[in-house]
């Protein structure tokens, strides 16, 4: 039998088994966002289950009032300050957490497994943590003493977002280690060999072999960072009381969640989170051009 008969006999058995992960994707993803952009273009509310009610399409008359929100505003200026911290932050620490990681022969699952816990760990709990060591009265301020911060670090509208980006750099550094610890495996150690005789030292070796070696890697972890930037609620609710002060930690998802939830203008969230699906993917876009461009 001919290869692509053979190929196309199994079109069937692929497609079956492809079948269950796709209605996953249909039912989760791509529904709700086909709703959330029917409902931006719309004057939407929330009524009673069966009742019959009439939402006029409004066309763009939900995103003009969100474009020029002021809080939404600052919401898309805080994520961009968490993600200029975020993202260079994830990317150094995780590849060189890696590489260490990688040349480590002893304890070396216990090392591994050490970075990939804070990563497995409920929010909650790591919120405590962080509450206790940079809280007014929290370790960290007893370490400065005089030096500490007045206003407190997240009751600081200065340093609130600068803060929530460390804890989220910490607690999603595992996950970023462990991409890279999979893409280090696929370095021929013949390059390391060649380096060495032209006389590159480690530090060389990192940056002429190591790094290009795991460019793949770079991008999807810099796409992770900025997908989980985008979708950033928990943190700023949990750490800063809902995004204080004054709105300084506020994220573009927890604004969705003030207007849609607690105001009760499920139309001006959807044209949020629309505004927000086409920025990341804008990001996502343009940041795999220029990591793989050659």
């Amino acid at each position: 039998m001919p290869a692509a008969e053979r190929v196309l006999g199994k079109q069937p058995l692929g497609i079956l088994f492809a079948a269950p992960y796709a209605v996953f994707l249909a039912a989760v993803f791509a529904y709700p966002l086909g709703l959330a952009v029917w409902i931006s273009f719309h004057d939407y509310f929330f009524a009673a289950p069966g009742a019959q009610v009439d939402r006029p399409f409004v066309g763009l008359a939900n995103y003009t009032a969100v474009l020029g929100d002021p809080d939404v505003q600052q919401s898309f200026v805080n994520v961009a300050e968490f993600l200029v911290i975020n993202v260079p932050l994830t990317v150094i620490l995780s590849l060189v957490l890696a590489t260490a990681l990688n040349s480590v022969t002893r304890l070396r699952t216990f090392l591994r497994v050490s970075y990939y816990v804070p990563y497995v760990t409920a929010s909650v709990a790591l919120v405590a943590v962080w509450l206790f060591l940079f809280g007014k009265d929290g370790m960290v301020n007893s370490i400065l003493g005089p030096l500490a911060p007045d206003p407190s670090w997240l009751v600081n509208s200065g340093l609130a977002m600068p803060v929530i980006a460390l804890f989220v750099t910490w607690k999603q550094l595992g996950f970023s280690i462990l991409l890279y610890l999979a893409a280090l495996q696929n370095v021929s150690k013949d390059l390391y060999e060649s380096a060495a005789v032209d006389g590159a030292g480690k530090v060389k070796s990192f940056w002429n072999v190591t790094v290009p070696g795991v460019r793949s890697a770079t991008t999807l972890v810099v796409i992770l960072a900025t997908i989980t930037g985008a979708n950033l609620f928990t943190e700023p609710y949990l750490l800063t009381n809902g995004g204080g002060p004054d709105g300084a930690s506020a994220s573009p998802v927890f604004v969705m969640y003030q207007k849609g939830i607690e105001q009760g203008h499920p139309d001006t969230a959807a044209a949020i989170g629309v505004v927000l699906v086409i920025l990341v993917l804008l990001i996502s876009l343009t940041t795999r051009k220029l990591l793989e461009r050659d």
